[in-house]
Parts: C-alpha cells; structure tokens; sequence
C-alpha cells in the first residue's frame, strides 16, 4: 500500500483526547495487518489486539491518530523504502529520514503528530530522531512490555517515542512502564571523545556553564568491538526471524543481500559477541557508577543524501555510536542540535538502567539551555 509522503500509513483516532500518537508498523494495532514495510507482509494477518504499548498508552488518555511507514522489516537505517515510498524528511528534505522508525519521525518532525511510537534494536529510534531534527528515547532493554511488537523474539529491541519535547517523552514512559523510577537530580556528565563530537563538546559547554552541573571527560575501551557484537547478534536474530523470506522475490535486493549473508553466523561468532556483551555491559556500568549520565554523539557521520541512501540502502555505519546500547541494553535519548551548515547533527545520552526517566529530564534541560 502506497503511502502519503508524510509517513503515514493508516489514519484513524483511537484513544481519548490526550496528546496525538502514531504507531509504527511493526506494533500491533487492533483491526489492522502488521505490515512490516515489506510486499513480504502484504497479506498479513489483521491483529486482533493491540500491543501491550498501545494499551498502555490508550488507557493513559493518548490519542492514536495512525500507523507509519518504516525501513523494510525493520531492517535499515536510511528509512528508504522502495515498495512503500519514503516518507518526506520535512526538516532535511535533501537527506534520508533515518530507519527504520522512519515515518514516526518524520510525521513529528513535521509536526503533524504530538507523538511518534517506534523500536530500536540497533539505533532504529535515535537514528531517525537525528535525522529528523528531533528527539529520540531508546528504553531501558525489557522495561516495557514487548508483547504484539515485531521482531517477536529479541535480546536487542525496545520500544520508543519521539517528540519534541522530551517530557511528552516521559510521559509515554510512565504511561508504558509506571514502575519506572522517578527522575533523579543528575550532578556528573561524562563526556565520550569520538570523532565528530565538536558539536556535542559545544552544547554541553553551554548547558554547564548554564546550570552548573559538572561536565567531565571519560573514556570507554573499545567501542568498536561493541558495534561489532551488535551487528553480529542483530544479523543472527533477523535470521532466525525472517531467514525464510530469502529467494522468494519479496524483499528489496539490499536486504535480501544482507539477510543471505547473516545466514552464515557460526554459534562460535554469537558465543563471541555474548561475551563482548557482558564485557561492554560491564564497562558502562562501571562508567555510570563516576558519572550520572554518559554524553557521545548519535551519529558517527552526516546522514547520506536521499540520492546517496539508495545507494547504500542500509545505512549500517550510522549506527556506529547507538548500536552498542542495544547490546547492553542502557536506556538512550538522541536530540537535536543545530549546525552552521544545517546539517543533521544530535547528542545522544545514556544512562543506568531504567533510568529513563532521568534522561529524558537531562535532555530536556539541555534542550532548554540551548
């Protein structure tokens, strides 16, 4: 099905009055197929129920509005997508929305919802939010409830929400997951030096000299083997997941590169990367033990083109500082900073686990001292 160039999918209203949401479609929405992007979903099923954060966030007084578009299968992140279109970065219209939670982003980046619902299992929220111009939570691994939310089976993917406001973000967190604990006063920022970080050293100057909260560099071992590790699980679930959509003609020919290739994980390369799990895990623990909150950019480079992205239809090196978060499973928000250039640029935060909360309150005071 053809969609707007907004990013929508499908347009209804569901819920009470409250702030406008839209849902990405690989969340079960009630009456609707679960279409995943992809000509491979084309005669899904109809969801019979709502996914359990669908529920949650209706209960709490939302407004669903819709479903979105996203990258194919969830599986991408440039949100190019050939067989449903690409949804319209209004912010950047020259640059790729970002995947694969593309349409949530776009639809809040132009402001045509309060809300964007979207996953992440390998930057599939921050990507897109920087993208986009807007602001991105990853969720803390396992804190809400992934039941009707595709892939099924994950030790990456979480639920997410974009907005412009990171407190309308809270919101959705507390709607999702009320055991969440309540905000805590953040004293300490580390700050990660990675290539291309002028932008992020610049606006945490501000926000320090702004608040007086103590800005510190730190260091992390090797980030590298962390996306690595990443990748690797990421490659192996999508597999296991949907490894049977190979040679059929249903997938773009990016993907279906890509998923044939994952076919050829050994259990000795998983075993590898569960270990560099637990050590990256570890390790940001320990960071986050110095510090409240650790700073680093969201993207590793400037997001391609729309005529660059599909070239290069997956987009995996813009995922190179937001994937080892999925690997250890910290909760991480993305949000926007502002270039000479105009370019896409954004910070990324990560905090303790289940301290979502606490991020999205950093993030919005940083958002304010800018």
């Amino acid at each position: 099905m053809p969609l707007d160039s907004t990013g929508f999918l499908h347009r209804f209203k569901r819920g009470g009055d409250g702030p406008t949401i839209v849902i990405k479609d690989s969340i079960d929405v009630a009456g609707y197929a679960t279409g995943m992007g992809s000509r491979a979903y084309a005669d899904a099923r109809i969801a019979s129920a709502d996914a359990a954060c669908v529920t949650a966030l209706t209960a709490a007084g939302f407004s669903i509005v819709g479903k979105s578009v996203l990258h194919e299968l969830a599986l991408g992140a440039t949100g190019i997508n050939e067989w449903q279109g690409t949804p319209l970065n209004t912010r950047y219209p020259d640059y790729v929305p970002g995947g694969s939670s593309s349409g949530s982003a776009t639809l809040v980046g132009a402001g045509l919802v309060d809300i964007g619902v979207g996953t992440d299992t390998g930057g599939s929220v921050r990507v897109p939010a920087a993208c986009c111009g807007v602001t991105g939570l990853k969720t803390t691994f396992g804190l809400i409830d992934h039941a009707g939310v595709y892939p099924a089976t994950t030790t990456l993917d979480c639920v997410g929400f974009f907005a412009r406001d990171a407190l309308l973000i809270e919101q959705c967190v507390v709607a999702c997951a009320p055991q969440a604990p309540p905000p805590r006063t953040v004293t300490a920022i580390g700050v990660l030096t990675l290539p291309g970080d002028g932008d992020v050293q610049a606006a945490l100057a501000i926000f320090g000299a702004t608040t007086g909260c103590a800005i510190v560099a730190v260091e992390l071992d090797d980030i590298e083997a962390a996306f690595d590790a990443g990748f690797t699980i990421l490659a192996a679930e999508a597999w296991a997941g949907a490894g049977h959509l190979v040679g059929k003609g249903l997938l773009n020919a990016d993907l279906e590169a890509r998923m044939g290739a994952s076919a050829g994980i050994t259990t000795e390369q998983i075993a590898a990367a569960e270990r560099e799990r637990d050590r990256f895990r570890g390790a940001i623990d320990h960071l986050l033990t110095q510090v409240d909150v650790i700073v680093l950019p969201t993207l590793a480079e400037c997001p391609p083109t729309l005529e660059q992205g599909a070239k290069a239809a997956s987009g995996v090196q813009l995922t190179r500082y937001v994937r080892p978060f999925n690997l250890s499973g910290h909760p991480a928000i993305a949000i926007p900073l502002k270039r000479d250039d105009d370019t896409p640029s954004s910070l990324q935060l990560v905090g303790r686990y289940g301290d979502d909360r606490t991020l999205c309150h950093v993030a919005q005071a940083i958002l304010q001292a800018l």
